[in-house]
């Protein structure tokens, strides 16, 4: 950092001079060195800095049998300053503080990746013993995708288009052991089934995370046999959050999909989507690609949704949905100016409203005509959710999260609307059950 100084004539002057340059020069080399300090100490959160620093070889630091306040700048050693020195008026040698923090840990470079490895490589080992790889007949010839141990009664958790008009299923490990399975209940609309292994022998169930708790940039592991290659790790990110997914059962769409990077290709459906602790946060379950391979846009259902749906499928052998009976998009600034909607309103905006469903009986309307704005068309008429049971409701998205997430069938639910004009309103709907 350029430093401007005033050059005296005399003697006395320089003295002043040198001293205090020394102070200022001290200062700022204990706070860079703090800085630096809590920059390698919170470069990743609490847990990640445990898992790098069991994970990773370290040897004794020099910096540590030294005196804490000596600087070796060729030492290649982490150096530290305690909290009294940043700011002190330092005129003498730096004083030795018995309170001073220890040194900052460092890794080299081989030790990080070191770590880095070990980390997928135990989140394989660990979950190796819970995945399996799927084999379906049908009439229409064979099948093949991923699942894993869901509980310790052999229950067996895939996706519902895995085992699709199965005639049989068999589910093997990969020691080499295969047992037939029976299906016990299948949920098109958020893609899931339940198998269950025919087998005297007791399953060792996967660990289960939270869904809720994946964010953009997290370490996403994926488990499965793609191409029909059994046992198959790949490695990526999360790469997005709430998407929607159309589900296989009349265009209804399953929310809070995980997007993510790991390779996923055609066999790794049903296989689990893990995190850096082993814990399976989503389903894989499509990709997005013209050419059926993955281009790096790969779907997984979250673990929340199957939590739900799970246990119904185990005593029913289905999941009922609740059901509002509407079906719209997002509002757009455009579609904003055409409702007469304040400026920046978020919402999710009712195109259509399905005859003799729950959102007609309460009087929700859908969309009465076309306008221009901007010389393009834009349809209006329709009611804009903005709220619901006093949940904010930004998207369609949103919505449709809330109602699978939050309701059953029956349940009574209090719309906030904004009507086509600008008039907010509330309106009661009774919830059915989705077709």
């Amino acid at each position: 950092m350029p430093l401007n100084m005033n050059f005296m004539n005399t003697t006395s002057t320089r003295t002043i001079s040198t001293l205090t340059s020394r102070k200022v020069m001290m200062g700022w080399i204990s706070a860079l060195v703090l800085v630096a300090a809590l920059a390698c100490s919170s470069a990743v959160d609490d847990d990640s800095a445990v898992d790098v620093a069991s994970s990773a070889p370290v040897g004794t630091s020099s910096a540590t049998a030294q005196d804490n306040s000596s600087v070796q700048g060729d030492s290649g050693q982490a150096i530290s300053a305690s909290a009294t020195e940043v700011g002190d008026e330092i005129m003498g040698d730096v004083p030795v503080n018995a309170d001073e923090p220890p040194p900052a840990e460092t890794f080299t470079a081989d030790e990080v990746v070191a770590a880095f490895e070990s980390i997928i490589s135990g989140v394989f080992q660990d979950s190796l013993e819970s995945v399996v790889e799927i084999s379906v007949s049908t009439a229409a010839g064979g099948a093949s995708g991923s699942g894993f141990v869901w509980d310790d009664q052999n229950h067996i958790v895939t996706n519902q288009h895995v085992i699709a008009d199965a005639q049989r299923v068999e589910v093997s490990f990969s020691d080499g052991r295969s047992y037939e399975a029976v299906v016990i209940g299948e949920d098109a609309d958020a893609d899931v089934a339940v198998l269950e292994a025919i087998t005297d022998d007791v399953l060792v169930p996967i660990k289960l995370g939270d869904s809720d708790t994946a964010v953009p940039g997290q370490l996403a592991i994926a488990i499965g046999n793609p191409f029909g290659e059994e046992f198959t790790l790949t490695q990526g990110i999360v790469s997005a959050v709430g998407r929607s997914i159309r589900s296989g059962n009349q265009g209804f769409t399953t929310p809070d999909v995980i997007q993510t990077d790991a390779a996923i290709n055609p066999g790794n459906s049903g296989g689990p989507l893990l995190n850096r602790h082993g814990e399976v946060i989503g389903i894989n379950a499509q990709i997005r690609s013209d050419s059926r391979q993955n281009s790096g846009v790969g779907f997984a259902v979250p673990i929340n949704i199957a939590k739900l749906v799970v246990p119904d499928l185990l005593e029913n052998g289905e999941y009922v949905y609740s059901w509002l009976g509407v079906s719209g998009h997002d509002v757009s600034r455009l579609l904003a100016e055409a409702l007469d909607l304040p400026d920046g309103t978020p919402g999710a905006y009712i195109s259509d409203v399905i005859d003799g469903g729950p959102a007609q009986d309460a009087g929700l309307e859908e969309t009465t005509r076309t306008i221009r704005v901007d010389s393009q068309p834009v349809d209006v008429g329709g009611d804009t959710v903005v709220g619901i049971d006093g949940s904010p409701i930004r998207s369609m998205a949103d919505l449709i999260s809330y109602l699978t997430n939050n309701t059953r069938p029956g349940d009574v639910v209090t719309l906030e609307i904004i009507e086509d004009g600008g008039k907010a309103v509330e309106k009661e709907v009774e919830l059915g059950v989705r077709p």
